[in-house]
């Protein structure tokens, strides 16, 4: 646990440099992070991102890693049986778009 902590201190300390070696820019990042703009540059100049919101920009700067790692995430759960059938899915799809749209045809 001390590692991680530690890990997430550097990265919290080094978010700024971290950003501006991403290959996208700011203003992608900023959108995507849902964070605005004014309170995202405070809060990068603070070095103050909350550990959801540092885990969102990483996920936003290292889609493939984040890919790959719902990918593992799925495999372990589907191991452990933690999964839904076919038909569960459907049913719960159709309820979703019953909510949505209701019973009219899209």
């Amino acid at each position: 646990m001390i590692l991680e902590i530690k890990n997430y201190i550097k990265i919290s300390n080094s978010i700024d440099e971290i950003l501006k070696n991403s290959p996208f820019k700011m203003k992608y990042i900023i959108e995507k992070s849902g964070i605005s703009e004014p309170t995202f540059f405070r809060k990068m100049k603070e070095k103050k991102f909350l550990p959801e919101e540092l885990l969102k920009i990483a996920e936003i700067i290292e889609p493939e890693k984040s890919f790959l790692q719902s990918l593992e995430e799925a495999e372990n759960d589907f191991e452990k049986g933690i999964f839904y059938s076919h038909d569960k899915v459907m049913k719960i799809s159709g309820e979703r778009f019953i909510k949505k749209y209701g019973n009219k045809v899209v």
